[in-house]
């Protein structure tokens, strides 16, 4: 199928910049009542969510690394799930969708050598910074490239903002801080205050430094703007890294790109007389002029490149009426994989390398079968189809779900909505359901009617400023158009209350995520991940069983995009 054209890239940051909440609309979608999600009979239950988890989660599946044994073990797995929940290939006749991928592993001994204030300085790969390409060449030199601090690196017209206004970056290095202008500072006037913005990703700020034709981008990493510690960029950025093939992706890629700790940057930055607290403030000022440093940077980076392809796993529940209009529902399959076996780490214990991923996300997974199986039993069976989506190379940039969408197997006009499962809520129940994004789309109406059947309330994420919203495949849908919904077990637990809620998030976020320990645990609280799933079930099952075409809030940039895409589709014979 031919190519589906995402927003372009001014669109698109725009676009992810209209989150905040609106008003509900008149014609909102009523929310449903006395559907089959609130009650017990439905057929998704803690016992099969756990196994499934289990299995996924195992060492077995060896972190479901794409490209890997991992990977044929889990496409597999799910294949023989759908099959045995009686849904069909949802891929013409296949259950699985080729994703062509390019996997680059850089090699680790690799320095960033620095002369700084005409004296040099190497840079250590996983201690002081990683680095890697995406240009799919084995061997990278850049030879005395300029460094540049551009603040954020952000380029926002709309917003009268441009890091990069007067500065020729042109073959120098870029040097930024992560997250939003306001952020660091508390300033609730700049952006959107504290909750992130497609601006503060650093998959933007690579994609502008690529579209200013620097040679290079580095992030000065600092935990509050990342939302996540050192351990987890330099876990992400070690060993092979996947993307697409440059022809199947339209943004602009840099010759080199990485990360450099805070540590680091301070140092640097000191010998240059200049303090990174001074430059906080600075760059969070309008007006702010990129500041040219007297230091250099070179660079032979040497990677092993490898054309290699992954598989999305897509399987369909025809519908009875409306067979070509369907719900979706997604999860990404992949994790970090097997980082090699290394036995007894001198005389101590054995070291384990294998990132199972049972919350990020065996859950999500284990989640959208418990779903199909509710489907697949329901009766009446729905009208319209739903399509089950397990997409590959999450965790390298949403890769899969950006193939997917720009080669659909049930075109995007077609396409109802949407519903996102990943890394569930597995610390009991809440009396509060988490939207990522909460004030995005109509289908927030639907769920806000079975939460209220469960007795309880939807709010936003707790930390706006990780900008989750944009870390999850549901982003590559929401670009094209497509409304979209991310909701997941929220923070205010039956046992414990708010205070418990937030504890488990730092706990997991502090010692699990990307992280071995992301592990199956037998005591985990699973009442409240069944109540989840039957919530969301009942989103879909209300979609698929009516005429409705939920849409984004009016002054939601996305909307544009579907409303466009579905006056196309009125016109069409």
């Amino acid at each position: 199928m031919s190519r589906i054209p995402l927003l372009p890239a001014t669109s698109l940051v725009a676009a992810a910049l209209v989150l905040a909440a609106c008003n509900k609309p008149a014609d909102a979608p009523a929310a449903p009542s006395g559907i089959a999600a609130t009650s017990s009979d439905a057929p998704i239950n803690a016992a099969d969510f756990a196994e499934r988890v289990k299995t996924l989660a195992s060492d077995d599946f060896a972190g479901r690394a794409p490209g890997s044994i991992g990977e044929e073990k889990t496409v597999e797995y799910l294949k023989a799930e759908f099959e045995r929940l009686g849904l069909k290939p949802g891929n013409g006749d296949s259950y699985f969708q080729t994703v062509p991928m390019v996997e680059t592993t850089a090699d680790e001994s690799t320095r960033l050598h620095l002369v700084v204030d005409g004296k040099p300085r190497d840079l250590k790969f996983g201690d002081d910074m990683v680095i890697g390409t995406r240009s799919g060449q084995t061997e990278v030199k850049i030879a005395d490239s300029d460094l540049v601090f551009v603040g954020y690196g952000v380029n926002a017209p709309e917003l009268g903002w441009n890091d990069y206004a007067g500065v020729d970056v042109k073959g120098k290095t870029v040097v930024m801080f992560i997250n939003d202008p306001g952020f660091h500072v508390q300033d609730a006037e700049l952006f959107e205050g504290k909750r992130m913005t497609y601006y503060g990703r650093w998959v933007y700020k690579f994609e502008e430094a690529a579209r200013q034709g620097a040679a290079a981008a580095l992030i000065i990493h600092d935990t509050d703007g990342a939302s996540y510690g050192w351990d987890v960029v330099k876990n992400s950025w070690s060993g092979a890294q996947f993307d697409l093939a440059v022809a199947d992706d339209p943004e602009p890629r840099l010759p080199a790109q990485g990360w450099i700790t805070g540590d680091v940057a301070r140092q640097v930055l000191g010998e240059l007389g200049q303090n990174l607290d001074t430059l906080y403030q600075a760059a969070n000022q309008p007006g702010f002029k990129a500041i040219p440093l007297n230091a250099s940077l070179s660079l032979d980076l040497k990677s092993t490149i490898t054309e290699k392809s992954s598989r999305n796993v897509v399987a369909l529940l025809p519908g009875t009426t409306r067979p070509d209009e369907a719900v979706v529902y997604m999860a990404h399959w992949d994790h970090l994989g097997d980082h090699g076996h290394e036995g007894q780490n001198g005389d101590g214990p054995a070291v384990d390398n294998i990132y199972n991923g049972a919350v990020d996300n065996a859950t999500g997974v284990a989640g959208i079968l418990g779903i199909a199986q509710a489907f697949a039993t329901q009766q009446p069976a729905p009208e319209r189809s739903v399509l089950f989506l397990a997409v590959t190379l999450e965790e390298s940039g949403l890769l899969g779900s950006k193939y997917y969408v720009a080669h659909p197997s049930i075109p995007l006009d077609k396409t109802v909505a949407v519903i996102n499962l990943d890394a569930m809520s597995v610390i009991g129940r809440s009396r509060d359901m988490t939207v990522v994004g909460m004030g995005s789309s109509e289908l927030e109406d639907l769920l806000a009617g079975i939460a209220e059947q469960q007795g309880r309330v939807l709010l936003p994420e707790s930390t706006p400023e990780s900008g989750f919203y944009f870390r999850s495949d549901h982003f590559n849908f929401a670009k094209a158009g497509v409304p979209a919904l991310y909701a997941k077990g929220g923070n205010d637990l039956i046992e414990g209350g708010q205070a418990a809620g937030q504890k488990a998030e730092i706990d997991y976020r502090d010692h699990r995520y990307h992280k071995p320990g992301d592990e199956f645990d037998p005591s985990w609280k699973l009442d409240g991940v069944v109540q989840d799933l039957q919530a969301l079930y009942g989103v879909g099952r209300e979609l698929a069983g009516s005429d409705q075409w939920p849409n984004w809030y009016p002054g939601n940039a996305f909307r544009a995009a579907r409303d466009d895409m579905m006056g196309k589709a009125d016109k069409t014979p």
